[in-house]
C-alpha cells in the first residue's frame, strides 16, 4: 500500500499500491468512443456512447418508456446501448428509444415480471451459496448455486425456478463456493487480519475516511497500515449481511490526506466522482492477491447468499478475484468509482463469479463524497482473512504480496473470476 509522509507527520495513503505493470498497459490511453453526433437524417440510428453516458440514457429511458422499458445493457463491441421494451399495444415506445440513440430489442419479460420472480426467489430459495441478478442480455433471471447446493436444497432451487414459468430464469452451476473474498496483502490490518482500501472518501462532517467491505469490520473496529502496526483508522459505519457490503473508517488523523486516486505502481488512475453500473461495461479491481484484473458487468441489483447471511444490491461480474482481494475497488479506465469487491466463487484459474457493493449506494449510506477534504480513493491494494461467526480467519503474512490467511465464512479458499489481466 502506497503510504507516503507529508510534514506533520500527515499520512497520505493512495490506496491500492499494487504494482501490475502488464495489466496497467490496459488503462493506457482512454480508448472509448465519444457520444456520436447523429444527424437529424440518422436521428434513430443507435449512437456510439462511452458506457458511462450510455448509463445515464438507460435512466433517462427507464423514465420515459416506463412500464414498457424492460432493462437495458451496453453492447461493448458496438458501443451501443441495448434497451429492450415490452410494445405491447403502443409501439411509440420503439420509436422514442430509437430517436434518444438505442439499440431497441422488443422481448416477452417485463422488468416488473422479473422483479416479482426474484421476490419468489428470495421467498422461497434463500439458501446459502445462491445467488440471482436480472440478465437484461437474455431477459431472464440468472440463478447461480455453488458447488454446496445438492440434494433437496437443490431440488428446492430447481423447484422454485420451475414455478416462475417458462422462460423467466435460467440455473447455472458453479464450481466454487460462495463466499466473502478474504486472507493475505498487503494493505490495511486489524484483529490478525487484513482487508483492501477501497476508495478514500470525505466523511460528511468532512474529516477524512475511506470505504472498504462491510465484512472486514468483523475482524475489529480499528485498522492499522501495517502488521501490528500503530491503528491510523477506525471504523464508523458498517453493513454486512442485509442490504449491501460497505464500511466507512474514518482515518484517526484529521490531518491525513488521502489522494482521489487508484495507484497501480507505474501510474495513477485519478477518481473523478462515483457512477451506477452499467451490464456489459468494461471495468477494472485492484486487489494485493491478484493485481489489476479486468472484466465486463453482467447484472446488477444481484442477491448473494453468503454462509453468513444474505446480501443485496450488488453488482456481478466476471472480473477475476480471489482471496486477498476483499474491499479493494472495481473502477473505470476513465477514473470513474463504481464497486468495491465483495466476494464469489471460483478463483483465477477455472473461473467463477465475483460480487461488488455499488459505491454510489455505499456514500449515500453513509453520507460520504469524493472531493475536497480527504479526497476520494485509489483501489485497496491487500486483502484480508475476514471473521465468520467471531471466529480469526487470516493467518499471517507471506512477502511478496502472496495468498496468507484463511477465507471467511466456512473456511472455504476459493477466489472469484474467470479473466485475470497478466
Amino acid at each position: 500500500m502506497s503510504h507516503k509522509r507529508i510534514p506533520k507527520r500527515k499520512a497520505a495513503i493512495a490506496a491500492g499500491s499494487v504494482v501490475a505493470l502488464g495489466a496497467a498497459a490496459l488503462l493506457l490511453p482512454n480508448a472509448n468512443a465519444s457520444q456520436d453526433g447523429a444527424s437529424d437524417d440518422a436521428a434513430a440510428a443507435p449512437k456510439t456512447l462511452r458506457a458511462t453516458d450510455a448509463s445515464d440514457l438507460a435512466s433517462q429511458l427507464a423514465g420515459l418508456l416506463g412500464d414498457a422499458f424492460a432493462g437495458s445493457y451496453y453492447d461493448g463491441d458496438r458501443q451501443q446501448l441495448v434497451v429492450n421494451v415490452v410494445p405491447g399495444d403502443n409501439n411509440n415506445v420503439i420509436v422514442q428509444a430509437k430517436k434518444a440513440g438505442a439499440a431497441v430489442r422488443e422481448v416477452d419479460n417485463s422488468m416488473a415480471e422479473l422483479e416479482a420472480g426474484a421476490r419468489t426467489l428470495k421467498a422461497k430459495a434463500t439458501i446459502p451459496g445462491t445467488s440471482w441478478a436480472v440478465d437484461p442480455r437474455t431477459n431472464k433471471i440468472l440463478v447461480t448455486a455453488d458447488r454446496t447446493v445438492t440434494g433437496d436444497k437443490w431440488d428446492r432451487l430447481e423447484s422454485t425456478v420451475r414455478s416462475l414459468g417458462s422462460g423467466m430464469a435460467t440455473v447455472k452451476k458453479s464450481a466454487g463456493t460462495f463466499k466473502t473474498f478474504a486472507s493475505g496483502g498487503d494493505a490495511i490490518f486489524a484483529g490478525g487480519s487484513r482487508c483492501s482500501l477501497g476508495f478514500n472518501v470525505t466523511a460528511d462532517d468532512g474529516s477524512p475516511a475511506f470505504l472498504t467491505a462491510g465484512h472486514c469490520a468483523l475482524a475489529g473496529d480499528q485498522w492499522s497500515d501495517s502488521q501490528g502496526g500503530q491503528p491510523i483508522a477506525t471504523v464508523d459505519q458498517a453493513v454486512f449481511p442485509g442490504q449491501g457490503d460497505f464500511a466507512l473508517v474514518r482515518y484517526d488523523d484529521p490531518a491525513t490526506r488521502a489522494p482521489s486516486e487508484v495507484d497501480l505502481g507505474d501510474q495513477t488512475v485519478q477518481i473523478t466522482r462515483a457512477a451506477e453500473a452499467t451490464v456489459g461495461q468494461e471495468v477494472f479491481r485492484i486487489g494485493s492477491t491478484t493485481g489489476l484484473a479486468d472484466g465486463r458487468v453482467l447484472g446488477l441489483n444481484a442477491t448473494v447468499n453468503y454462509p453468513e447471511g444474505t446480501v443485496t444490491g450488488l453488482i456481478q461480474t466476471d472480473v477475476c478475484a480471489e482471496p486477498g482481494d476483499s474491499g479493494g475497488s472495481m473502477f473505470t479506465r476513465d477514473g470513474l468509482a463504481i464497486g468495491l469487491t465483495s466476494g464469489g466463487s471460483g478463483d483465477c484459474t477455472v473461473g467463477g463469479e465475483t460480487f461488488f457493493q455499488p459505491v454510489t449506494t455505499a456514500l449515500e449510506a453513509v453520507g460520504a463524497t469524493f472531493g475536497a477534504g480527504a479526497g476520494a480513493g485509489g483501489a485497496g491494494d491487500a486483502g484480508a482473512g475476514d471473521q465468520a461467526g467471531g471466529e480469526e480467519a487470516g493467518a499471517g503474512d507471506q512477502a511478496g504480496g502472496e495468498e496468507a490467511g484463511a477465507g471467511a465464512g466456512q473456511g472455504a479458499e476459493e477466489g472469484t473470476g474467470p479473466t485475470r489481466t497478466p
